[in-house]
C-alpha cells in the first residue's frame, strides 16, 4: 500500500512537470519566463507572479465575498486540473492585429470549504500575460449569489511607480454624467495614493523599476456582471479590485453583481515584460473571450468626417451636413457622423433625405443618440430611444430602412451591472438591424471587439472635444498623445476623433478660441497612433485649401485597420514611436512631448534594407514636409522629432 502511494506521488510530480505545473502549484508560461504560484496559505488563497525570476506581483489575495458564503478565507486548495495547453488562432478586423495566435498554459484550481468545493480559479498564462477568473459553485439548494466584494489584489514590489487615471466621483461633471473615464493621468508617481478618493480606471500601468512594466486591467465584462476599478488599500499596502460607486446611475441599481450558480466572473488581466513592447502589443483582452453572437452582416471599417468637433451644435443642420457629405466624398471617405440635436435641428424626414443624398455620394451616416434614462441630465437629443427596448428597436428599424450605417451613443456614466446590461442590449439589438456602434461618455471596452462583432469603438478618454473647449488641453495634447498607446489604447479601440488640421478650433479657422500648438505631422501621426477601426477625423472642408497638400493627401489614404502592431521606442508622457502594418505597407509613427527633440537612429527590420520610404517630418519650427529617403544597408534611418512635432515613415513590408 505504501509503495502504491509513493508511486502515485512520483507520477503526479512527473506529470505536473511535463505539463508546466510544478509540485508547489506553480503554473508557467509556454516559454517558461512567467511563473505564477498559487497557494491556499492555510485558508487564505493567494497568487504571485515572477518574470525571468524577478518578482512582478508579490503574494496577493484571491477570493470573493458573497451574500451566501465567504469565499476568501477558510479555504483549502483541494484539486488542481491537468494543465491545458491552449493553442488557438482567430481573426479580428477591428483592433491592433488581425491574425492572432494564442499559446498559453491554463489550469483550474479548485478550493473547498468544510469538505465541499465552493470556488475555482482558472489561470491562463501566456508568454507575457496572466489572466484569472473565478467560478462559483452552488451551495445546497442555493442557485444564485450576490457578490458583495472581491478579494483579488495586486501587491507590487517596493519602488514601483504608477501611470494612472483617477476615477471621478458619480453624478458630477457635465449634466451629472460622470464617471465617464475622462480624467487626466499622473505619470511616474508613487504608490500609496488613491486618485481623487475613488480609485483608478482601467487599464493601470506600472513600472517595476528597471525590471520592467506591468499593465493591470479586466476583460470579458458583459451584462452578467459589473465593471470594476482599482483601489488602493493603504492598510494592506496593495491595490485591489473595487466595484462601482453607490452614487452611480443616480444612486439606483446595486454596486454588487448577481450571478447564477454555477457562475463565472470576468477575467482579471496582468500584462508584463522587461520592456514596453508586450504592453503595447498585447492581445490578452481578446484572447480569453469568445464572440457572443454572429454578425448579421459584414461590418466594414470606415473613415469619415464630423462637423461638431470644429463647429459645435449650430453645425448640426441640413445644409452643413450636406456640405460635410460632399467633403467626405472628396476625401474618399465613406461616412459622416451627424452629432447631437439632429432630431430637432434637422428632423427625421429631412434626415431620410440626407441619407439618400449621402448614398448618392457613397457616403453613409452615423447618428448620435443620448443614452438617456434616469442616470443623467444631458438635454441633447435624440433622448428616450436607447434606454427602452421597444423604442430602441423601433428606432433601429427606421435607421436600417434608411441605410444608416451606425450609431454613436453618449452619456452613460456608471459601471453597475445594470449599465453593463444596457451596453450589451444596445449592441445586440443594433446587430439585429445591421448597425455598428460607437460609445461616448462611457466605460472602457473590455474585450468587446471580439465579443460583439458590430462593436466599433469607445471614447473612455479625454478626447478631441477637450481640445476645442480648453487651451489647457491643447497645451497638453502632446503629453496625452504619448500616454494613450501605452495605456488606454492597449486594451481596446479608442474613438478619439482627432487629427485636426485647423490651426484654431472654430468654424472660420480664425485666431480665436483654442489654438492647436502641435504640428500638422503630429496630427497625421496620431491618425496611426490612435487605433480605432471607425475614425471620424476632426477635419473641415476648408482644409482642402488651407492645409498643406501633402497633409490632406496622407489623410485621404491613411488606413483605419491594422494587420500588425510593433512597439519601437518611447516612454509614457515623453515620446512614442510604433509601427502598424496594413496589407503590405508599414506606417511608422511617432510624436514627442519632451522639451528637447527626439533624435534617434531607428532600426526598422520590418522594411527592406536600402529601400526607399516616404517620410513626413518637422523642422524645429514645426514646419512639416514630405520627402523620399532611403534606409541604409542595415535598415536604419535617422529621425528628429521636435517638441509637439511628429514623424511618419511609410514603406513596403520586407518580403524576407
Amino acid at each position: 500500500m505504501k509503495h502504491s502511494v509513493y508511486l502515485a506521488a512520483v507520477c503526479a510530480i512527473i506529470c505536473n512537470s511535463a505539463t508546466g505545473l510544478a509540485a508547489d502549484h506553480t503554473l508557467t508560461s509556454p516559454d517558461g519566463r512567467i511563473a505564477v504560484e498559487i497557494n491556499d496559505n492555510g485558508g487564505t488563497p493567494s497568487y504571485s507572479v515572477t518574470y525571468d525570476g524577478k518578482t512582478f506581483i508579490m503574494p496577493s489575495h484571491l477570493g470573493l465575498q458573497t451574500n451566501g458564503a465567504d469565499l476568501s478565507s477558510g479555504l483549502t486548495l483541494s484539486e488542481i486540473s491537468p494543465v491545458e495547453k491552449i493553442s488557438d488562432r482567430y481573426t479580428l478586423t477591428n483592433t491592433k492585429k488581425s491574425d492572432i495566435d494564442v499559446s498559453a498554459n491554463r489550469a483550474v484550481y479548485t478550493f473547498s470549504k468544510d469538505g465541499k468545493k465552493v470556488m475555482a480559479v482558472t489561470f491562463h498564462v501566456s508568454d507575457n500575460d496572466v489572466a484569472f477568473k473565478y467560478t462559483v459553485f452552488p451551495k445546497g439548494e442555493t442557485r444564485s449569489y450576490v457578490v458583495e466584494s472581491e478579494a483579488s489584489s495586486f501587491r507590487l514590489p517596493e519602488g514601483t511607480t504608477t501611470f494612472l487615471c483617477p476615477q471621478s466621483g458619480p453624478m458630477g461633471g457635465f449634466a451629472r454624467t460622470s464617471p465617464s473615464y475622462e480624467t487626466s493621468y499622473t505619470v511616474d508617481d508613487t504608490m500609496g495614493k488613491n486618485g481623487w478618493g475613488e480609485g483608478y480606471t482601467f487599464p493601470c500601468l506600472f513600472r517595476n523599476g528597471d525590471d520592467g512594466w506591468i499593465l493591470i486591467s479586466e476583460t470579458g465584462v458583459d451584462g452578467s456582471y459589473c465593471a470594476s476599478r482599482l483601489l488602493w488599500d493603504d492598510k494592506a499596502g496593495e491595490y485591489r479590485i473595487g466595484f462601482p460607486q453607490p452614487g452611480e446611475m443616480n444612486g439606483l441599481g446595486s454596486v454588487m453583481p448577481g450571478i447564477p450558480l454555477p457562475g463565472d466572473t470576468p477575467w482579471r488581466t496582468i500584462t508584463l515584460g522587461n520592456s514596453l513592447a508586450p504592453i503595447v502589443e498585447t492581445t490578452i483582452p481578446f484572447d480569453v473571450v469568445t464572440p457572443k453572437y454572429s454578425p448579421s452582416k459584414r461590418y466594414e471599417p470606415s473613415k469619415g468626417s464630423w462637423s461638431w468637433i470644429i463647429k459645435m451644435d449650430p453645425s448640426c443642420n441640413f445644409d452643413e451636413q450636406k456640405r460635410y457629405i460632399d467633403f467626405s466624398s472628396e476625401m474618399g471617405y465613406n461616412t459622416v457622423l451627424v452629432d447631437a440635436l439632429w432630431d430637432t435641428q434637422i428632423g427625421y424626414e429631412k434626415m431620410e433625405e440626407l441619407a439618400r443624398y449621402g448614398k448618392s455620394k457613397n457616403v453613409d451616416l452615423y447618428l448620435w443618440y443620448n443614452s438617456n434614462g434616469y442616470w443623467n441630465d444631458a438635454p441633447q437629443g435624440p433622448r428616450g430611444k436607447m434606454d427602452n427596448a421597444v423604442a430602441r428597436r423601433k428606432e433601429m428599424k427606421w435607421m436600417h430602412d434608411n441605410g444608416i450605417r451606425g450609431i454613436k451613443v453618449d452619456f452613460f456614466g456608471g459601471d453597475k451591472q445594470e449599465m453593463m446590461r444596457l451596453y450589451e442590449d444596445i449592441l445586440t439589438d443594433a446587430n439585429d438591424f445591421g448597425l455598428q456602434v460607437i460609445f461616448h461618455g462611457c466605460t472602457l471596452p473590455r474585450g468587446w471587439e471580439r465579443m460583439y462583432p458590430n462593436y466599433a469603438a469607445s471614447e473612455a478618454v479625454l478626447a478631441s472635444e477637450n481640445l476645442h473647449f480648453s487651451q489647457g488641453s491643447c497645451d497638453a495634447e502632446a503629453f496625452n498623445a504619448t500616454l494613450h498607446p501605452f495605456i488606454r489604447n492597449t486594451v481596446g479601440s479608442m474613438d478619439f476623433g482627432g487629427s485636426a488640421l485647423n490651426k484654431y478650433y472654430n468654424a472660420d479657422n480664425a485666431p480665436r478660441g483654442s489654438k492647436r500648438i502641435t504640428s500638422d505631422v503630429f496630427a497625421l501621426a496620431t491618425a496611426v497612433l490612435f487605433q480605432s477601426p471607425v475614425q471620424h477625423f476632426a477635419l473641415a472642408p476648408n482644409n482642402l485649401t488651407d492645409a498643406p497638400e501633402w497633409a490632406i493627401g496622407f489623410m485621404k489614404e491613411v488606413p483605419t485597420t491594422w494587420t500588425d502592431t510593433k512597439f519601437i521606442d518611447g516612454y509614457p508622457g515623453k515620446y512614442v514611436i510604433l509601427a502598424r502594418l496594413n496589407g503590405d505597407k508599414w506606417y511608422i509613427a511617432g510624436v514627442n512631448a519632451q522639451q528637447e527633440p527626439v533624435k534617434a537612429t531607428l532600426t526598422l527590420p520590418m522594411l527592406t534594407p536600402g529601400a526607399e520610404v516616404t517620410v513626413y517630418s518637422d523642422n524645429d519650427s514645426l514646419e512639416g514636409k514630405k520627402s523620399t529617403q532611403k534606409l541604409n544597408k542595415k535598415g536604419e534611418i535617422k529621425i528628429s522629432i521636435p517638441t509637439g512635432g511628429g514623424i511618419l515613415i511609410v514603406g513596403n513590408a520586407s518580403t524576407k
